[in-house]
């Protein structure tokens, strides 16, 4: 199959995360001395496979920042399209001051390895605690180990969000297979 060469314009340095984007927004929820939070995060990625490692960058601005290194231990919530609304909703306020599950009608469910609680409407949820804090302060990287894990098993096909940039995301959906040597 051959390709077709395209053409090409330059591209601000600034708007490269848009290209490289790793995965689904994700809800990250925290809990400090009780109280719960919860914030939208895109910039995650896998690390290895057994135990789960997943790399997670947390900007040191972020209320979860400081609640992440303090009890080293969050859940990613992966919510589908639908709840769209609610996840840039919980990007535009700081949890320091108002309480995102109450506000965006999002409902805190107990975890069985962590203080910090799932979030009932995603179709996913990874209890996590942080492994290796030492690139945070630097690059606000945390290494999470995915100690148990949940899944909705009515939600075979996720339509999963995508952060583009700015005001825009992606909604994957199409599942196609193309041939490969491993299953």
């Amino acid at each position: 199959m051959a390709s077709r060469a395209r053409a090409r314009k330059a591209l601000p340095l600034s708007r490269v995360y848009r290209i490289l984007e790793p995965g689904p927004v994700v809800l990250l929820a925290t809990s400090s001395r009780g109280r719960p939070n919860v914030m939208p995060m895109s910039w995650h990625t896998m690390i290895d496979f057994e135990p789960p490692l997943v790399g997670c960058v947390v900007s040191d601005r972020n209320h979860t920042f400081d609640v992440l290194r303090a009890t080293r231990e969050c859940v990613i919530a992966v919510p589908d399209a639908g709840l769209g609304r609610a996840v840039v909703g919980c990007g535009n306020v700081s949890g320091r001051r108002v309480d995102k599950f109450r506000r965006f009608g999002l409902t805190p469910v107990a975890a069985s390895r962590v203080a910090a609680p799932l979030v009932a409407e995603c179709w996913a949820n990874l209890e996590c605690r942080v492994v290796d804090a030492s690139l945070a302060r630097k690059y606000d990287l945390f290494v999470l180990e995915v100690v148990a894990a949940w899944i909705a098993p009515s939600v075979r096909w996720p339509r999963t969000l995508h952060h583009l940039g700015g005001d825009r995301f992606m909604v994957a959906g199409e599942t196609i297979r193309l041939p490969s040597r491993k299953p």
